[in-house]
């Protein structure tokens, strides 16, 4: 037997002896026959315990399953190991004030950042109640903290006109268009093909989070940048996007960011856009301008209609006209 099973032993032995009464000698020599058939392992106290780096491993194949993306994935991942790190027991024995140590350890990150990191924690401990591998989730009561509500940076028209005087080459202003008129997220737009875009239909399929499809619009401006930009390719790339040097490939997603940036940067807007922000301007412009707010939920990939609301900030001008406009007098 190793000095761990040795060791296992006489603590549970010394532990037995101060309840009752026993024979340790005789209690010791039926435990390591017991013992004997087992291998066993002392975990080090700065050790992280490996059941909790199981349970994890679990936890991220289920949700690749569940059709989950890579980032969110290896958001996960990244989370989930910072805490193991921390906190170093099993899965079973986390409790709801571990959890609020090692969120109130993590000093000089913002609000928003504990907050991310506690959503990674409930997915996780929540699965793992579900799935009854834990009697009871120890972040069930455990509430995101309050941060500040700041409306997502979006572009006015002017702003948007500009944009669009800033592109030098017909591929930056197919960029434009094409972000702008479908209100993608920068990987849907990433993946998309020539075949892609259904030049009759003005439409095309992307795939959004949680590998779902949906259809979005292109009017006719985004079709005729669209097609221009197409008409100077030269190369057999399947790519939509693809690099402007040989050997012609796709355009990565950092890539097309930087595009935009350059963009920008002709207009003096350098830091107010980037892809994420066209995707606002695209939401904010269009609910701005009546659309349903539904409809826009479905158009941006939305599942819930909390999110698309976030957009839902009317101007200043556009208040004083519906004032003006319902007011009962």
């Amino acid at each position: 037997m190793n000095n761990a099973g040795e060791q296992l032993i006489s603590d549970v032995v010394g532990y037995i002896s101060e309840l009752v009464p026993i024979h340790v000698e005789e209690v010791k020599s039926k435990l390591s026959a017991i013992t004997a058939r087992y291998h066993i392992q002392r975990i080090k106290e700065d050790e992280t315990h490996p059941d909790l780096h199981e349970k994890i491993d679990f936890f991220l194949a289920s949700k690749k399953l569940e059709g989950l993306s890579q980032i969110t994935l290896d958001g996960y991942r990244r989370e989930l190991g910072i805490f193991a790190g921390k906190v170093k027991k099993r899965a079973k024995d986390i409790s709801a004030a571990d959890i609020r140590v090692y969120l109130g350890s993590l000093n000089g990150i913002k609000m928003s950042t504990i907050g991310r990191k506690l959503s990674a924690l409930k997915s996780f401990f929540s699965w793992l109640a579900g799935e009854e591998i834990i009697q009871r989730d120890p972040t069930a009561k455990l509430k995101p903290p309050k941060t500040e509500k700041r409306l997502p940076k979006a572009l006015g028209i002017e702003e948007l006109e500009m944009l669009r005087e800033g592109c030098q080459t017909v591929r930056q202003r197919a960029f434009i268009e094409m972000l702008y008129a479908t209100g993608c997220r920068l990987s849907e737009v990433h993946q998309l093909n020539r075949d892609s875009i259904n030049f009759q239909a003005m439409s095309t399929n992307v795939i959004g989070k949680g590998n779902k499809e949906r259809e979005v619009y292109l009017p006719f401006k985004a079709i005729y940048h669209m097609k221009k930009y197409l008409s100077t390719r030269e190369d057999d790339c399947k790519a939509l996007f693809v690099t402007e040097r040989k050997p012609y490939r796709r355009l990565t997603k950092r890539g097309i960011q930087c595009e935009i940036k350059r963009i920008a940067k002709n207009v003096g807007l350098e830091s107010r856009v980037s892809p994420h922000v066209m995707r606002h301007t695209f939401a904010t412009l269009t609910l701005n301008n009546g659309a349903e707010l539904v409809a826009v939920q479905e158009l941006l990939g939305h599942s819930s209609p909390d999110t698309t609301l976030r957009y839902a900030r009317i101007t200043e001008e556009r208040k004083r006209e519906q004032h003006k406009k319902f007011l009962v007098q």
